[in-house]
């Protein structure tokens, strides 16, 4: 399936407005011009409570934001790591998705904003996010008011944070992990699969600006083949939890994220897999600004109420 208009035209107006490629700006300059895209955005949903919260980590504090959806007491508490390559975004620009995501699946969202490369190059942000989950974890019923199921998620970068910090759970003996929602995530270091390949996908998220990503977030190219930073390349999946994986078409990390998923299948781990065409990556946070964005965003929250449904239907048993 072709691109979709919206997106295509979209794309043309940011390409007219670009000085350079992507993959030549410097993290200042790239984190300036993605903070621009929050001008752009819908401002989400309505919820009950916006509350932020200061995430003690060594070194320092983390920022995040909790939302508690309006009309009820939330089903879970969903840990959210926001993508951007591991060097750009903030709770600004992924709040309106965010607000979507607690307000259409009835969960509470903590939205955290890891520290950034290539200033906390690997595995500093993965650090960072473990250190939020296990804070997070043991407070929330103190900041959500009950002791709500864990989900963990991301988007693209987020998404392989989410991902790693499951793999530290299961391995260190951490907070029980109840779900994951991964939206189009990293998954390898690799640049040689089809969808990297495919000239139509060199859209917003091109193989150059991916590089770009990989080189500030793990500059050591041996370090890239932990599975802490390629999960694909994990011994074992078995013990994860259930998963919802969302890709789009049109997108670079496409083929990685469906191989994880794939994986994710083979070590009997439940997975709910989507790919939405027609689109490209990032679509899922286009909030307003894309059509896609909002059909998209209608199947996660409703594959999250399902994984939440699936978890309570488990408790009763």
């Amino acid at each position: 399936m072709a691109l979709d208009a919206a997106t295509r035209a979209f794309l043309d107006k940011m390409a007219a407005a670009a000085a350079k490629p992507r993959h030549l700006l410097t993290p200042d300059e790239a984190r300036a011009g993605f903070r621009n895209l929050r001008l752009l955005l819908a401002p989400g949903a309505e919820v009950a409570e916006a509350r932020d919260l200061a995430i003690p980590v060594e070194g320092g504090t983390l920022r995040s934001r909790l939302y508690i959806p309006a009309g009820g007491e939330p089903q879970a508490l969903l840990v959210y790591f926001h993508g951007g390559g591991w060097v750009v975004g903030g709770i600004e620009e992924f709040e309106p998705m965010c607000r979507d995501l607690a307000a259409g699946a009835n969960v509470a969202v903590a939205l955290v904003e890891c520290r950034k490369a290539p200033e906390h190059a690997f595995p500093g942000p993965l650090d960072d996010a473990w250190a939020a989950l296990k804070w997070l974890a043991a407070n929330r019923v103190e900041f959500a008011g009950s002791d709500l199921p864990l989900l963990v998620g991301g988007d693209s970068a987020g998404g392989n944070l989410a991902i790693a910090v499951t793999l530290r759970a299961r391995d260190e003996n951490g907070p029980r992990i109840r779900g994951q929602l991964l939206v189009y995530p990293v998954t390898d270091c690799r640049f040689d699969r089809a969808s990297y390949t495919d000239p139509d996908n060199q859209l917003m998220l091109t193989t150059d600006v991916m590089k770009y990503y990989w080189g500030h977030y793990v500059p050591d190219e041996t370090q890239r083949a932990s599975p802490l930073a390629s999960p694909c390349r994990a011994e074992s999946l078995r013990g994860l939890p259930p998963a919802v994986v969302v890709t789009a078409e049109h997108d670079v990390l496409r083929d990685e994220g469906e191989e994880y998923a794939q994986r994710l299948q083979a070590a009997d781990v439940p997975v709910e897999l989507e790919r939405r065409a027609g689109q490209m990556h990032g679509f899922l946070m286009m909030r307003g600004i894309l059509p896609g964005s909002d059909s998209g965003m209608a199947y996660t929250t409703g594959a999250l109420k399902r994984l939440v449904t699936t978890i309570q239907q488990g408790d009763l048993k």
